[in-house]
């Protein structure tokens, strides 16, 4: 028999001390970004933490019998999202329940009322002629600029260059607005007939600019537009408070300011004339590709919504930017604001830097405008803190016992190895623990009933990884083997049948996950996330330290308390037969 070659080690041995390190470091890692994130404990879902759960029901508008889709319902979702996170919840859940049920999940410290009437109710989509806008920020205080020259006023042009524009008209840039220009604007804007100002067409239009006000003359305005224009220059739309209390209490018939983001995500402030189009005159909006590959939407107006929509846009088309364009506005939040260039009644599109994604989003909102659904609210159901807590106590406790009960299998059963698995249980603990912390708000993730129970469920399998490995090495004990060689030689047969176990395990959570919908959901998240887990620990982390003490002699040597005593196993010395070499001639020892 061949020696093995110098300096070659044996098949399997490794070195442990890496694979142990590596895993310490990430736990480590781990734990320290759970700290330094101030997420230390796991989000609640609403069944542990307490809140509102809302059951809405999809019902068809009279002679819309087939309006109950899974386009509509996907639509109205979005909407309904749209509003419960305009209440500044971010915990909020908002899906589909079957073919005609929305469900609305909201953890407490949200106002109930207030939630309620805003899921409950149809989403108000208006088109508003744009007044004046300019960025997101507060305006500064005209009287702190060192000059009045409008070329170092606040700029009101942050909208990327491809602005949507309604039309084929060729697109017009947005000049600034300065402090002084904007009462005159909005003074302007808001008077019975939009049409330009003197000041403003005169340079346009012959035989109107006889009578033209200096540049920096500006008109009193009356109270209401002096308010509005207080609550634009004090308007911070980087802030969700404010973009929130801009729309409530407006009144379509009255003009309001508002915000809306541009294409490279950056937020616009706006103020808007009274609605002059309802979303409800919109019968039908798609996102198509047009002739030079470019996405766009599209819109078709009823009968309706054609006259209005061409009175508005015959006035929009002699403005100057900003005042030649409309704001979409969905629930006070502008979502588009497109130029007009010429005059549209029945049908327009809309183009500019969009791609599919996109545009599919603004053709969804411009639907959901003449959406022939309404929904009608089917139960409520308020789950109280102190329910979720009794709840969480209870899982809890069976989490702890059935826990309890593993370790005092291992360690009456398994004696000294019960160490190596009780270490690999607590090193899953801390980093299913912070993981948990950590996505929350991470991906949003909630720690439900059902995930509480998935994670006891994950015990038990990291247990049987455990359990399994120990065995295979008891059985090359019993052969006759030493342990080090044990250890190496049980490990490709007990790795193999481990990974088939948790593939079995992940496949059935994955399974669960993707068919299922709600609180279900967690229980198969906690169940694929724990087996995943389990591979890593049993590899990085159990192997490495069953190697490790294999070489101390406690464990070796098979004393009683090891759970490795070959006496206690019934292991069996190998046989050994001695040869002796016959002469020929003679008779066989068996044959005499």
């Amino acid at each position: 028999m061949a020696a093995p070659k110098k300096g070659r080690r044996p098949s399997g041995q490794g070195k442990p001390g890496r694979a142990l390190a590596l895993i310490l470091i990430a736990m480590v890692a781990l734990t320290g970004g759970m700290f330094f994130s101030g997420h230390t404990t796991p989000r609640l879902g609403i069944d542990l933490a307490g809140g509102t759960s809302i059951t809405l029901e999809a019902k068809n508008e009279p002679g819309k019998p087939n309006a109950i889709n899974k386009t509509n319902m996907d639509t109205a979702v979005g909407i309904i999202e749209r509003r419960v996170n305009g209440l500044g919840v971010s915990e909020a859940e908002v899906q589909t329940q079957g073919d005609r049920n929305i469900i609305v999940n909201i953890p407490k410290g949200t106002n109930e009322k207030q939630a309620r009437e805003q899921v409950g109710t149809t989403a108000q989509l208006y088109f508003r002629p744009v007044l004046t806008m300019s960025a997101g920020k507060p305006t500064p205080d005209p009287s702190s600029s060192p000059s009045p020259d409008a070329s170092k006023s606040p700029d009101a042009s942050k909208s990327p260059e491809d602005k949507p524009k309604a039309g084929n008209g060729d697109e017009k840039s947005t000049p600034t607005a300065s402090p002084t220009t904007q009462g005159r604007a909005v003074t302007d804007g808001l008077k019975a007939d939009p049409t330009p100002s003197p000041s403003e067409s005169g340079k346009g239009e012959a035989g109107k600019g006889d009578e033209k006000p200096s540049a920096t003359e500006t008109p009193k305005p009356d109270a209401a537009t002096k308010k509005l224009q207080e609550q634009f220059t004090a308007l911070d739309c980087t802030k969700k408070d404010q973009r929130v209390q801009t729309a409530q209490g407006v009144k379509s018939s009255e003009p309001m300011v508002g915000c809306g983001k541009n294409a490279v995500g950056q937020w616009d402030k706006y103020i808007l004339g009274p609605a002059e189009v309802a979303g409800k005159d919109v019968d039908e909006a798609k996102a198509v590709i047009n002739d030079r590959g470019q996405w766009i939407v599209t819109m078709k107006f009823n009968s309706k919504g054609a006259d209005k929509f061409s009175k508005i846009t015959t006035q929009l088309k002699t403005q100057q930017s900003p005042q030649n364009q409309f704001g979409i506005v969905l629930d006070g939040e502008v979502v588009s604001a497109p130029s007009v260039s010429e005059t549209l009644s029945k049908s327009a599109e809309i183009s500019g830097s969009f791609n599919q994604e996109s545009a599919q989003e603004l053709a969804n909102i411009l639907s959901y405008g003449a959406l022939p659904l309404s929904f009608q609210e089917q139960s409520v159901t308020s789950v109280t803190a102190a329910l979720g807590g009794e709840q969480l106590k209870a899982g809890l406790i069976a989490g702890a016992i059935g826990l309890a009960l593993v370790v005092v299998y291992l360690v009456v059963y398994y004696r000294g190895l019960s160490l190596i698995a009780l270490l690999s249980l607590l090193a899953s603990g801390i980093l299913t623990y912070t993981l948990m912390s950590l996505l929350g708000p991470a991906i949003g993730f909630a720690l439900n009933l059902p995930a509480v129970c998935g994670a006891i469920v994950a015990i038990g399998i990291t247990a049987d990884s455990f359990i399994v490995y120990f065995e295979r090495v008891r059985d090359e004990v019993r052969e006759g083997r030493s342990l080090r060689p044990a250890v190496e030689r049980a490990w490709p047969r007990a790795r193999r049948t481990i990974l088939v176990s948790d593939f079995v395990s992940f496949l059935a959570a994955a399974v669960l996950f993707i068919v299922t919908v709600g609180k279900v959901q967690g229980f198969a998240f906690t169940l694929g996330l724990t087996t995943l887990l389990d591979v890593v620990v049993v590899f990085l982390f159990t192997k490495p330290l069953m190697t490790l003490l294999a070489r101390r002699k406690f464990f070796a040597n098979g004393h009683p308390w090891s759970g490795l005593d070959p006496k206690r196993l019934g292991a069996k010395p190998p046989l050994r037969r001695s040869r002796t070499r016959r002469v020929p001639g003679s008779l066989d020892p068996k044959e005499a």
